[in-house]
């Protein structure tokens, strides 16, 4: 496989002290050997692939799933667990330029649908995933940013149909939000706070039972034709003949599995540190008490939330280079924001840190379609950052797509996916988009 990180992105570094791995025991997939045949060939076990697969499951297809590692290893077993509204990084009225306003909305519109999607499917197969928070709270990280938030009230009920609530900085105390960091909060109620291992384990003993055969250590190596017109997927011990081939990889794609995604797809660091277990007093002493989940106003955002524990999640843009280098220096820079966030917790110990990639796209919506150039070739991807709700979701409309059964896709996701610039050397692009929005962030 070609990737566009160094080695060490995709290895085992990353999250050799992730927290949510202590929290849950994902089950452990055996690898592919010999020859298979089925409807429908998954590469990636994720939210979209698993979402994907079990939804083909139920429709009566005989479906197999390829994970290169084990079921949530990638971006689904390490994220922050924030399944709110999201997915684009473009805003209304750019999206409606390129759809129009009736499909901008439609786009909008799916994006609530996929929180509801999540929290059914987590009651539907009964998967305890430590949910909480109602809905999800920005954090305006000046008055200038405060003053904008105010106004945003009106626009989120006219496309939702939903009221926000606004509380100015004056207010934030009374609900658990003490910070000098913040000015203003918005709180949108729809969506909630998951552990991602536990989702995505649950999805994969779901998928198991509806008779799925689900492979994990079983790396794609190879993507050709048959002679008969069915994909014929390659692995070191064994292949698989498939009629349909979903593509669901993400962040971890390669540029040439297929050559398509080659230059459309731009992976980026993320990284999340959780604390120790914080006292009663502890949380009075900062005065942050909320079980929101919260993010502020920043392009650089950063993200965090209580866990049911009290330990406290927090979460930031990493280093560009997936280094051992790059590593330490973002988490010097996670517990300098962290400090400055909550200065009463200090002195408050790390007790773990990991990172890894999200996925960005060149038409800064997210895609979920026909692959370009093949035959009965599905993909989604690039999700920026909202993959727990909108990746879930990709999932089920790929499966639409294939079926004719199942949620319409919106216009907008099916979009072609326009080539970065850069193409392969995309990734050097990184230092100059983090250095324009920290100045963004300072001057806003």
């Amino acid at each position: 496989m070609t990737r566009l990180f160094e080695d060490r992105a995709y290895g085992p570094e990353p999250i050799a002290n992730s927290y949510w791995p202590t929290t849950a025991s994902p089950p452990h997939y055996a690898s592919l050997s010999g020859g298979h045949s089925c409807d429908t060939a998954i590469i990636g076990a994720g939210y979209t692939g698993l979402n994907a697969a079990l939804n083909l499951a139920q429709a009566g297809q005989d479906v197999v799933v390829l994970e290169a590692e084990q079921p949530g290893w990638g971006a689904s077993g390490r994220n922050g667990g924030f399944c709110c509204l999201g997915g684009s990084a473009s805003g209304f009225t750019a999206m409606s330029r390129q759809v129009g306003r009736d499909g901008a909305l439609a786009y909008l519109h799916a994006e609530r649908e996929a929180v509801d999607f999540v929290r059914a499917r987590l009651s539907e197969y009964g998967i305890d995933a430590d949910s909480h928070s109602r809905g999800e709270t920005r954090l305006a990280h000046s008055p200038s940013a405060a003053a904008r938030m105010r106004d945003e009230a009106g626009a989120i009920r006219d496309i939702y149909g939903i009221e926000a609530e606004f509380l100015p900085r004056e207010a934030l105390a009374s609900h658990g939000l003490t910070s000098p960091e913040f000015h203003a909060a918005l709180t949108i109620p729809v969506g909630f706070a998951l552990n991602p291992m536990k989702y995505v384990s649950g999805l994969a003993r779901a998928v198991e039972a509806a008779g799925v055969r689900l492979y994990g250590s079983s790396a794609v190596t190879g993507l050709n034709t048959a002679p008969d017109g069915k994909h014929l997927l390659q692995m070191a011990q064994g292949e698989v003949r498939a009629t349909n081939l979903i593509i669901a990889t993400n962040g971890y794609s390669s540029e040439t599995l297929p050559p398509w995604l080659g230059g459309r797809y731009l992976p980026v660091p993320s990284a999340i540190i959780t604390t120790r277990v914080l006292t009663e007093g502890e949380l009075a002493a900062q005065g942050w008490t909320s079980r929101q989940m919260c993010y502020d106003s920043r392009h650089l955002l950063h993200y965090f939330r209580l866990l049911p524990d009290n330990r406290m999640l927090f979460g930031l843009r990493a280093a560009w280079r997936c280094t051992e280098g790059g590593d330490a220096a973002t988490l010097l820079q996670a517990r300098a924001d962290f400090d400055r966030f909550f200065p009463a917790w200090k002195d408050v110990e790390i007790t773990h840190h990991w990172s890894g990639l999200i996925c960005l796209s060149r038409n800064l919506t997210p895609f979920a379609g026909p692959v370009p150039g093949m035959t009965r070739a599905w993909a989604a991807l690039c999700y920026h950052g909202n993959g727990v709700a909108m990746g879930s979701y990709a999932g089920a409309l790929l499966a639409a797509q294939i079926t004719g059964r199942g949620p319409a896709t919106p216009a907008l996701m099916t979009r072609g996916l326009r080539r970065f610039e850069l193409g392969r050397w995309r990734r050097a692009i990184l230092p100059l988009i983090y250095g324009w929005y920290g100045l963004m962030d300072r001057r806003s």
